[in-house]
């Protein structure tokens, strides 16, 4: 069977991360100050990652691991606090399906290239024709959403 119960668990993430823009949006309209809401948003996140660290502290890193850890590692959450604001300041300009998929289309693009050239320390996943065709039709389909 593998790690095929793994995907519905992905899914899953899918389907919560298209709500996040829309509520983030309702925040940042409610409180007006869109830095504000990006705290607000971020508030309950840091709450619960320090009970479930609380509750579960191993393993701890290694002084080792911490050395060897590549620069850029840690600006991981800055990095997804950049998708956060942008959602929460453009969804209402241009609904939730046109910032989802500009967002998912972009994000696969990328991976595309990370994948590629095994960027970030992952193993290289060379580009094929058929993962350049799913790339163009990831656009075409994001450019009919946004058109119509």
């Amino acid at each position: 069977m593998g790690v095929i119960w793994i995907y519905p668990l992905i899914i899953a993430a899918g389907v919560l991360q298209a709500w996040g823009p829309p509520m983030n949006g309702a925040l940042r309209t409610a409180l007006v100050n869109p830095w504000l809401a990006s705290l607000v948003s971020f508030v309950p996140i840091v709450a619960f990652l320090v009970v479930v660290f609380a509750c579960l502290p191993r393993p701890l890193p290694t002084a080792d691991g911490v050395a060897g850890m590549p620069w850029w590692a840690p600006l991981g959450g800055l990095i997804g606090a950049f998708a956060v604001v942008a959602g929460l300041m453009f969804v209402d300009k241009v609904g939730a399906g046109v910032f989802a998929g500009l967002t998912i289309t972009a994000n696969l693009l990328m991976s595309l290239a990370i994948d590629n050239y095994g960027w970030f320390h992952l193993p290289p996943h060379p580009m094929t024709i058929w993962r350049a065709v799913g790339g163009l039709l990831m656009v075409a389909g994001i450019t009919l959403i946004a058109r119509f």
